[in-house]
């Protein structure tokens, strides 16, 4: 080099590939990714097609249950508050063949559940919660537990198996949920 000129100063970039390499794995790994858990729904098994039977029903024994498009809960047609759906839903599995209108018995009783394209995510869920609590109080009453107490033996998976008592209480409260095809009232 001549005196009096200085050389371009360089960074010595040769190990900068394999850094940026280290930090993509290093995030790789430590990031979390949440996942959604979804419905825990168990589905019937897959039947031959030629293997359909119609089921026939009678009407006292359907609970209908419809969310329409503006968020409104319509049971047996009539407008209803979604906090008063799980004691409705228990008088009606109970009935055992008192009112005319209601239910035969626990094991003839169907919710029929039916909801608009335009209801919201969140007041679809909340229902649907409602009337399983409907269920697991019906199924806690019957064993003499707490609903706390239930829960916590049905979701014990190899202690909820062996259970009788647990047994029982799904036979004489079978849940039972038909969910209809969803409608396209709303226009959404």
């Amino acid at each position: 080099m001549a005196k009096g000129k200085r050389g371009v100063p360089e960074v010595n970039a040769s190990s900068m590939a394999d850094i940026a390499f280290l930090l993509l794995i290093f995030f790789l790994v430590t990031t979390t990714i949440a996942s959604d858990k979804g419905l825990t729904l168990r589905l019937p098994p897959k039947r031959p097609p030629d293997a359909q039977d119609e089921i026939k029903l009678k009407d006292r024994n359907v609970f209908n249950v419809l969310v329409n498009s503006n968020n409104q809960l319509l049971v047996e047609e009539e407008l209803m508050n979604i906090k008063d759906i799980k004691e409705e839903a228990k008088r009606f599995i109970t009935n055992n063949g008192k009112d005319d209108k209601l239910s035969e018995s626990p094991d003839k009783a169907v919710i029929s559940l039916k909801h608009d394209r335009g209801t919201k995510y969140e007041v679809y869920i909340t229902v649907m919660d409602e009337l399983k609590k409907a269920y697991n109080e019906l199924r806690a009453n019957h064993m003499g537990i707490t609903v706390a107490k239930y829960l916590e033996i049905e979701n014990s998976g190899e202690k909820a198996a062996k259970d009788p008592k647990l047994e029982d209480a799904k036979l004489k409260y079978p849940y039972q949920l038909s969910e209809a095809e969803p409608t396209n009232v709303g226009g959404n």
